[in-house]
């Protein structure tokens, strides 16, 4: 290796100053199925730190047509969905999440992450405009990235700044609002009554990530657009299947002519190897549940109110979250490893979020709810969340007082 890249490999020192303070909070082996209760050194954990919002992946049917999948198709595609890696099951699942979302053609992508990586870097081009919140996920960033487009962020969800960037670009300039539908780390809800108004005031297209939206808001789970009523207003619906899901991949749902578009111009898309078979069947076999079965997103919710409630009762900071991602502040980076890992060592998982993610004075612990939860687990969690804030927080504990 160049002496210049191992110049920059040795000068990287977070991970390891994490380390030698017994912090570390990331890879941590799970030697058990994603459940409410999982096992991490042969112990017992309660899992709060799961995107697996309906509690699915354990579910027997979703297993079984998963297996059924594998034994018809076997365990890959050897190839893309371009080529040689397109089976029957790809274009019934496409044909699913049209209806299931709206819209009118969807298109399959292996991971939630390609699939804004493929949209973003091939709907637009050097001399056109993406404009991000600057809340986006990691995908919509690196997508635009890839796009060589201009890319313009405005203040999170403020509709006032959106409008304020989109009103400085030319008339004449293709422009692409992406934006997340509930957001990964602060929990909220996009504006998107306003956002598509004012989209369509500057003749902007819309792309909305409903990663954390899909079987959560919205009809039988559809997504943002479907919860405000707004499905033919908002152009493209991105998804993932490794959430509510209970699977692994992306989509994006939109027009036909755009989605054919994507078919012969998302570079990751043509050049990746498509969903497996048991993806795919898991998937499918998820919409069948989500669809038929409305008592579970009635449960997630059931729980997400409940456990805000406590929390907000014992003093913790949820800042403005309106959805299953609760956003536990604790504003100081150490302390919020340190919070992660006695948690941990009294049975309890959750999911650190400092800076570079964050700045530091907005460093969170991410607690996360699913509708397999149980009032005991969710009290037990808090209890104990509430025990470990006060010994290693005195300070913020005695303001609030």
């Amino acid at each position: 290796m160049g002496k210049k890249l191992n110049k920059r490999i040795a000068e990287f020192k977070d991970a390891a100053i994490i380390r030698s303070k017994g912090l570390y909070p990331y890879f941590r082996p799970i030697e058990s199925g994603q459940d409410t209760e999982v096992i991490i050194n042969g112990k017992p954990v309660l899992m709060f730190g799961s995107n697996s919002y309906l509690g699915l992946t354990s579910h027997p049917y979703i297993i079984e047509m998963s297996q059924k999948a594998v034994q018809k198709y076997g365990s890959g595609c050897a190839g893309s969905r371009f080529l040689n890696g397109t089976l029957d099951i790809h274009e019934e699942l496409e044909r699913r999440l049209a209806l299931y979302t709206g819209k009118e053609a969807s298109v399959l992508f292996s991971t939630g992450y390609q699939a804004n990586l493929g949209a973003l870097s091939s709907l637009t081009g050097r001399n056109d405009y993406l404009i991000l919140d600057e809340s986006d996920h990691a995908s919509i960033i690196d997508g635009s990235r890839l796009s060589f487009s201009k890319v313009i962020k405005y203040a999170h969800n403020d509709m006032k700044d959106l409008r304020k960037k989109l009103s400085l670009l030319p008339e004449e300039a293709v422009k692409l609002i992406a934006t997340d539908g509930i957001f990964s780390m602060e929990g909220d809800i996009v504006k998107l009554p306003e956002l598509n108004a004012i989209a369509e005031e500057f003749d902007a297209s819309v792309l909305v990530d409903d990663a954390h939206s899909l079987g959560v808001i919205g009809k039988n789970g559809a997504g943002t657009a479907s919860y405000f009523g707004l499905t033919e207003t908002t152009d493209l619906i991105m998804g993932t299947f490794s959430k509510s899901l209970a699977s692994l991949g992306g989509f994006i749902a939109g027009d036909a002519a755009t989605i054919d578009y994507l078919k012969h111009r998302a570079r990751s898309l043509m050049f990746s190897a498509s969903m497996t078979p048991a993806a795919v069947g898991s998937t499918l076999a998820a919409l069948d549940i989500i669809e038929s079965e409305p008592h579970h997103i009635e449960r997630l919710w059931a729980n997400t109110r409940y456990a805000k409630e406590l929390l907000l009762v014992n003093g913790f900071d949820l800042g403005k979250t309106e959805s299953p991602i609760l956003p536990v502040y604790i504003r100081d980076n150490e302390k919020t490893f340190l919070m992660t890992k006695l948690l941990q060592e009294d049975g309890v998982f959750v999911n650190p979020v400092v800076s570079p993610a964050v700045r530091p004075e907005h460093s969170l612990i991410r607690f996360s709810l699913m509708a397999t939860h149980t009032f005991s687990q969710i009290e037990e969690a808090v209890d104990k969340m509430t025990k470990i804030y006060r010994q290693i927080c005195p300070e913020a504990v005695t303001a609030k007082l």
